[in-house]
Formats: C-alpha cells, structure tokens, sequence
C-alpha cells in the first residue's frame, strides 16, 4: 500500500495524452486474445501502445503467463502463484509476429521464480521460433534476474538475441522499496555477466523516476550501469497505476529529462531514450540500430589501434 505520508501530485499537461484506438490498433488487440498471447504494452498500461504497434511495428510480448511470482510496488501486472507452462507459446508468438509483420520485438516475461531456470528455456525456444519464421525481425528480450541464476541466463545468451535487456528500475537507495526480491547488485552482477558471455550482444537498462530519487542518484546508476559495460540506457516518469501502488513523488519536465539524455550520452552510453513516456521499449528498433552501429564502429577502432 503506498505511505499515507505521501501527498498526490497532479499529473502536469505534458503528460496528458489522447489514446488513438484505430482500426489497425483493436484488430491486432483482437488477434493477441484469440491466439491467447500476452503483451506488456497492455498488461503495464504503456502509454505508447498505439504509436508502437500501428505505427512503428514493434511490440512486447509477455510470455510464461500473466500471473508475477512477485509483488513490485510499481507495477500493475498481476502476482500470485501461476498454474501453468505453456510450451506451444513460443511458436503462437513466432506466428503473431509474422501476422502484425513487426520490425522488431521485445520478449519480456513475469517473474517465475517457481520454475527452476525462472523460464529461461521457453524465452530461448521463443527467440528461436522468432527467428525461424520471422528472419528479418530483431529480437530483444526482457528477462527478471532469474534470480542471479548464471546458467540460466547462459541459455538466454545462448539463443542470441539482438539485446539483451534487463531493468534496474530505480536506484540503490530505494530498491528495496519499489522492487520485490529482485536487489540491485544482482541486475548489476546479471548485466555484467551477460556482456561477458557475448561481447558482441548490446545490453541495455531502464531506469523510472518520480519516486523520490536525487539527481545525484539517477547519475550515480548511469555510473553503475556503465561500470558493468551496459550500452543503452533508458529513463522515463513513473506513473502510479493504481492507488495501491507508490505514489509518484515528483514529476519531471522534458527539459530535465533532456538534461538527463545529454549527461548518459556524455558517459559513453550508445543510445539513450529519456522522456516523460518513455518505456523500457519505447524507440527499441531505433535502439537496436543504433547499437549494431556503435558496436562496428567500435571494433573498426580498436582494430585499427591494434595496427597501429
């Protein structure tokens, strides 16, 4: 339950936004319950639903169930103890990305600490599925920490994604207030071992403000995050869900967040999203670009020192 200590901020107008459920938008929301799929992008309530999935042809898909092992006090997705695993769902989401014809997509997942590698084996086979049927489709996964688990993120690693993403959320001080189970050396630990086992595989994290963080805080996890090779990072406002939920402390203007883009770019970050509406997602086919980019010009250069 969020602090009774805790005053309402009014949500400013930047914030405000006009949903645009077109005819494209409600047919691919049809297609996703009959093939009885997931997506983040409802599930979360994203701002940014109709832009992503009518417009720029990228989407998240939520696999394992809808049903979180977890209770974070941030998000609005269901918790509980699931009842199923669903093995045919990695080719119902490879055929669903074929039929909306995405660019890109995002695999992303509840937390299933009751299963043993935390669900790592139908992520890989569903990056697999993707791939065999969708060739041409960039493929980011979302994953919990599994529990700092290594070979199951070795399984992950092993279906070569495009990105691997993985969020800290928030900062040192707070995490254990907003996350439940998950701590905040872990995703450091599971970032850095991620890079390891594939250099060549961006890694990226997502961090949301408004909930009580300093500004020296928010520069202190880029620090974090760049000291454990991660090479895109993305900052966004929180946005309470629900009024069981943290209340959102501050809400911050797109001249901060500019502020807060130019300093992640100036620490050697690849690509940085940071906005108002911005969601661990939002742009993630811009990003995938761009870090294959970075990434080769990068290896031109330390092959040309090597020469030289």
């Amino acid at each position: 339950m969020a602090e009774k200590n805790d005053t309402h901020v009014r949500k400013p107008d930047w914030l405000k936004i006009k949903l645009n459920t077109n005819e494209s938008y409600t047919g691919l929301k049809k297609m996703m319950r009959e093939k009885k799929l997931h997506t983040v992008c409802e599930e979360a309530r994203c701002p940014n639903i109709h832009e992503c999935w009518a417009v720029r042809k990228t989407a998240t898909f939520m696999i394992l169930g809808d049903i979180c092992t977890r209770g974070c006090r941030f998000c609005a997705v269901k918790t509980g103890l699931p009842t199923e695993l669903d093995l045919e769902e990695p080719e119902r989401v490879a055929d669903s990305v074929e039929t909306m014809g995405l660019k890109h997509v995002v695999i992303t997942a509840v937390a299933r600490d009751d299963l043993k590698d935390g669900g790592a084996f139908v992520f890989a086979e569903t990056v697999r599925a993707i791939r065999r049927k969708n060739p041409f489709c960039t493929i980011e996964v979302l994953p919990s920490d599994m529990l700092g688990n290594e070979q199951s993120l070795q399984t992950l690693m092993d279906a070569r994604p495009n990105i691997m993403n993985h969020n800290i959320e928030t900062v040192r001080r707070l995490t254990p207030k907003v996350r439940a189970r998950a701590k905040y050396d872990r995703t450091l630990e599971f970032l850095s071992r991620a890079k390891a086992m594939h250099a060549d595989i961006p890694t990226k994290s997502s961090l949301m403000i408004g909930l009580g963080e300093t500004k020296e805080e928010i520069i202190e996890t880029m620090d974090d995050l760049r000291a454990n090779d991660v090479d895109i990072v993305t900052i966004g406002q929180y946005l309470q869900p629900t009024k069981k939920h943290l209340n959102v402390i501050k809400y911050y203007h797109p001249d901060e967040f500019a502020e807060l883009k130019e300093i992640a770019l100036s620490k050697g970050f690849s690509h940085c999203e940071a906005g108002p509406l911005v969601r661990s997602s939002y742009h993630a086919d811009e990003q995938v670009n761009q870090a294959q980019v970075n990434m080769e010009a990068k290896k031109v250069q330390n092959e040309t020192h090597i020469h030289n």
